[in-house]
């Protein structure tokens, strides 16, 4: 009992320290060596120490993605400082009018996100054309972090058919192809679109007509008047990540990120080398950028860590995975919980499939159905607070505060995924 209320209040201390915006260096230590010391882990000494324990978990992340992150960051960077995404932002802008900056926003992370681009990146690499767009539009900048994670993280990235790996754990467990169950996902994701877009644009609507408006910041760029590049030489690089993303994503699984963003960062560099304000400043706080996203999604990692390695998590998991009922509706809480637990939509399927898949399938459930559902529910709790992806988009990325920006991303990546898997769980058992 004492082990499960550490765990719980840790999860919850940790949300709420991050909303109130507490350096997330010291809140997730924090946080992690409370569930660790109701958990009777020793901090220490032992072979499962709270230290090396965390630290894995840290270091392991950081290890996994450092280049990704570092590229991406560049990538952003290079976006901005060539001009090359003020030139994009104002082609949209002359082509289909202000009142679809939103739209192009969205739609860009959606394709990235749909080719094959990690979710992280896609935030890295559309940030300074949506920054410029809202800047032209004069909308709030405290949504352009709903934006980003709106296109990114729900109708693309649970998709049938998505290359994003929430779409692709179920596979190695179910015995299912990418695009399992097809056609309720394409309600689903249809659904989530629409109504996830009409909900942003209202939020945003609400926000202008309370006296709202775009506000500069210190650390925005500062790039004097010149000769814009055309716009599609920002649009190349784009293009360029896309397709060495979506061509060895097979073949490279997670490594594929290094050869894409690495092609769009040269591709960038030689169409618009010319048009670089300060090539070094660029580079300098885009590596600088790159580690305080990639510390800060670690510190919370490292929290995940420590959660799973306690026995009121092995608990839950027990619990969760062997729910009485709809199978589909157990399967959907399960991996949902867990996800929410871990801060990780992928954590939470790669926890809980090992047990519901074969417990499920040997019950007779349809492991298609199964797949989609694990999927969408996999997109929803994870998006809490205190999820890496929206630590690092609202903080590291876009310079926003939780206060500000999370309660828009919440409604988009929590309340948006969770209607649709209630639509999903729906039109499986009655159709």
């Amino acid at each position: 009992m004492l082990s499960l209320l550490g765990l719980v209040g840790g999860l919850l201390l940790l949300i709420w320290l991050t909303i109130r915006g507490m350096n997330l260096f010291i809140a997730a230590p924090l946080c992690a060596l409370l569930v660790a010391l109701t958990s009777g882990l020793p901090v220490f000494t032992g072979e499962s120490n709270f230290v090396e324990t965390y630290m894995q978990g840290f270091t392991g992340f950081i290890g996994a993605w450092f280049f990704m992150f570092l590229l991406g960051s560049l990538f952003g960077k290079f976006m901005e400082d060539t001009g090359a995404a003020d030139a994009v932002a104002r082609w949209i802008v002359n082509k289909l009018g202000m009142q679809h900056a939103v739209a192009a926003v969205v739609l860009a992370c959606a394709i990235l996100t749909y080719g094959g681009v990690s979710v992280f990146v896609v935030a890295f690499s559309v940030y300074p054309m949506a920054l410029s767009l809202f800047k032209d539009a004069d909308l709030p900048r405290r949504f352009i972090p709903a934006a980003l994670a709106f296109g990114s993280v729900t109708f693309t990235m649970t998709s049938a058919g998505s290359p994003e790996i929430q779409n692709w754990i179920p596979i190695k467990y179910l015995g299912t192809s990418p695009f399992a169950a097809w056609e309720v996902s394409l309600v689903v994701a249809i659904f989530m679109a629409s109504f996830g877009f009409w909900w942003l644009r209202r939020m945003i609507a609400k926000a202008k007509a309370n006296g709202e408006r775009f506000e500069a910041k210190p650390e925005d760029p500062s790039i004097p008047d010149r000769d814009y590049p055309h716009p599609v030489t920002g649009l190349i690089p784009l293009l360029v990540v896309l397709v060495l993303s979506f061509t060895f994503h097979e073949a490279l699984a997670q490594m594929a990120l290094i050869v894409a963003l690495g092609g769009g960062v040269l591709s960038l560099m030689l169409i618009n080398f010319k048009h670089f304000h300060n090539l070094n400043g660029a580079i300098s706080q885009g590596t600088t950028g790159a580690l305080v996203a990639i510390g800060n999604t670690a510190a919370v990692v490292g929290f995940g860590t420590i959660a799973k390695s306690t026995a009121a998590f092995a608990g839950a998991v027990e619990v969760m995975t062997q729910l009485p009922g709809n199978e589909l509706i157990g399967a959907a809480v399960a991996v949902s919980v867990i996800a929410g637990l871990t801060g990780s939509a992928s954590g939470g399927q790669a926890i809980a499939l090992p047990l519901i898949g074969p417990h499920y399938l040997d019950q007779g459930v349809d492991p298609e159905q199964l797949h989609r559902i694990v999927s969408i529910s996999s997109g929803a709790l994870d998006s809490l607070p205190h999820n890496g992806y929206v630590v690092t988009t609202i903080r590291a990325i876009c310079n926003e505060t939780h206060q500000r920006a999370y309660w828009a991303v919440g409604a988009l990546t929590v309340v948006i995924p969770l209607i649709g898997l209630v639509l999903a769980v729906a039109l499986f058992n009655f159709f």
